[in-house]
Formats: C-alpha cells, structure tokens, sequence
C-alpha cells in the first residue's frame, strides 16, 4: 500500500466519479467490470448487491476492498456497517430504512464515512448533518432505471443544499455524460451512477468522460 492510500481518508475525499456496483452475482465479471471504472478514473467504489446472499456479499466485499487499494480508490458498503467493518471498507453507506448514524457509528468507529441518502428531502440531510453523517446523498435527478419510482429531486433543491450544507453532496439517479454537468454546476461533488459506466459498451472510457467532467 503506498503512503497515499494509508493516509486516513476525509469527508472531503468525496468527489468526482462515484460508482455503485450492479446486482452483480458473477464475482470475476464484476471485478472485471469494477477494474474498468477504476482505471476509468473513479475515485469510490460503493458495494451494491440486491441479489447476493451474505455469503456471496462478503466474498465479493472482500475482493472489492483488495481492488479498490490497488487504485487508491474510497471503498464504501451499501447498507450494511457490519460488512463494511469486515472487510475494513472506509465506510458505509445508509438509505432511509438502513438503520441510524449513530449504530453505524458504533460499530464503525469515528474515522470511518457515513453517507446518508437524502433521496429530495433538505430536512433529512440537516439531520444526518447533525447526527454526523460525513456525506449527504439526493436523488433521483433524472429517470433511473435501477429505481424508478425513486422520489424526483430538482437542480433548484441541489442548488438550496449546497448554500446549507458543507458537507460533501452526492447527486444519484439517472445521470449520463450529458445531464450530468449541471448537477456539478449546481453544486454536487460527485456523481453517483451504475448503469451509466458498468453497462457501457466501453467501460474504461466511459469512467473517464464521467471522471473529466467532474473535474472541469
């Protein structure tokens, strides 16, 4: 591990191109598909399986984490702070009915990220601000495939949490190289997406158009 990686990580280490891994049960493809991102440029790799059971889910966990050292890369968990502690994640990340802050906590420890989704809610984000979430997450920006009944969030809401909130924002839901360099210019650190990079035809470079617009 280089100097770089070992440096604790911070809030503000949440930025550019946030990828979140598909109902992946294939474990070579979905390392294949996650190297691709990170070579593309991706700066954290969130863990998502719907479909995996608990087994699946840590030994793939544990692969991810190997991978995204080798890239410098913020590993996060969805849902699940027990796995995140397992496999020495950076953090986790919580939806609405994932449990509090405040037990992810507990059992993360203080230097560990928690993410919350704020989904297109400014009341939730100032409270997981005051519960010390490190990262507030809104959504859905656009139609998203993966939910599509997910509540719809607007630039004007996006544009309102950057003026209140100092913590780092994730925009999430729908985003493709086209809309998404609005959302930066509203005020999102990163962009959160799935299908966008891991079912492009090219992968790699897909990641880094995401990857370059986030930093322009």
């Amino acid at each position: 591990m280089t100097t770089q990686q070992m440096k604790p990580v911070q809030p503000s280490s949440i930025n550019g191109l946030y990828a979140i891994t598909p109902d992946e049960l294939n474990t070579a493809e979905l390392l294949r598909k996650s190297k691709l991102v990170l070579q593309g440029g991706a700066t954290v790799l969130q863990y998502r399986n719907k479909l995996a059971a608990a087994d699946l889910q840590l030994v793939q966990a544990v692969a991810l984490r190997t991978l995204t050292r080798e890239f410098g890369a913020i590993f996060i968990v969805n849902d699940d702070a027990l796995l995140a502690q397992q496999v020495a994640a950076e953090g986790v990340h919580l939806g609405g009915a994932d449990g509090s802050i405040a037990a992810a906590r507990a059992v993360l420890g203080s230097d560990k990220l928690i993410g919350v989704s704020c989904y297109n809610r400014l009341d939730l984000a100032h409270s997981a601000v005051q519960n010390g979430a490190d990262y507030v997450a809104f959504g859905a920006f656009f139609a998203s495939s993966v939910k599509p009944d997910a509540p719809v969030a607007s630039l004007a809401l996006l544009q309102q949490a950057r003026r209140e909130i100092v913590l780092p924002i994730v925009a999430i839901g729908g985003i493709t190289v086209a809309n998404g360099a609005s959302l930066i210019a509203a005020g999102a650190d990163a962009l959160a997406v799935i299908s966008a990079v891991f079912a492009a035809t090219d992968i790699a470079h897909r990641a880094r158009q995401f990857s370059e617009l986030t930093a322009a």
